[in-house]
């Protein structure tokens, strides 16, 4: 059996892609939320991140890097939340009350008014991601969605969506974590002094 060798072509042209995205994206939304998040981070409010499949693995990456990347000193980080970081609260919500409410359930528990949801989807269309805006709205908790494809149902119901109009579930993962690496750096440099 012969290995496949790839061609450098298609690897230039997945670069040119993701390059052509970033490249026409509005960054005002990121903006926004890094106040948000450097408010929250201030006044001891929580943030929390949600997301399926792979986007699920960025929520628990940025909450990492949230809760200790941003200060680098102990007790110094943002109180912060993966909400699918958690496999024994997932499957028991989602054997008990379904699958679409796995989140918004926790939500439901955990937050607070003028706490801040990010949530990370591809298609904005999971039925649990929309769950967790709809109810992010019911308890005035902030709500930023970074999106990809068309952006969805989210992309209406998110107070504030960061939207790239990319038609590729790869490249729509990868800028979650650029937009959250972008925070990651701000909030780092704009970091509060210990007392």
């Amino acid at each position: 059996m012969t290995m496949a060798t790839p061609g450098n072509d298609f690897f230039a042209d997945y670069s040119k892609r993701l390059q052509a995205s970033l490249a026409d994206a509005e960054w005002s939304g990121v903006a926004q939320l890094a106040a948000d998040i450097h408010t929250c981070w201030l006044e001891k409010k929580q943030v929390f991140f949600c997301g399926n499949g792979g986007s699920a693995g960025n929520a628990i990456h940025l909450a990492n890097d949230f809760l200790y990347g941003i200060a680098k000193r102990p007790g110094g980080g943002l109180r912060v939340h993966a909400l699918s970081a958690n496999p024994a609260v997932i499957t028991c919500l989602a054997n008990d009350i379904g699958y679409d409410r796995i989140y918004s359930e926790q939500l439901s528990v955990l937050a607070n008014p003028d706490d801040v949801l990010v949530v990370l989807s591809g298609s904005g269309n999971s039925p649990n991601i929309v769950a967790a805006l709809e109810q992010a709205k019911v308890m005035g908790v902030k709500s930023y969605a970074i999106l990809g494809f068309t952006g969805g149902r989210c992309k209406e119901l998110a107070d504030v969506p960061i939207h790239f109009a990319v038609d590729d579930m790869q490249i729509s993962e990868d800028l979650q974590l650029v937009v959250g690496h972008m925070l990651m750096q701000w909030l780092y440099a704009n970091r509060p002094q210990p007392q």
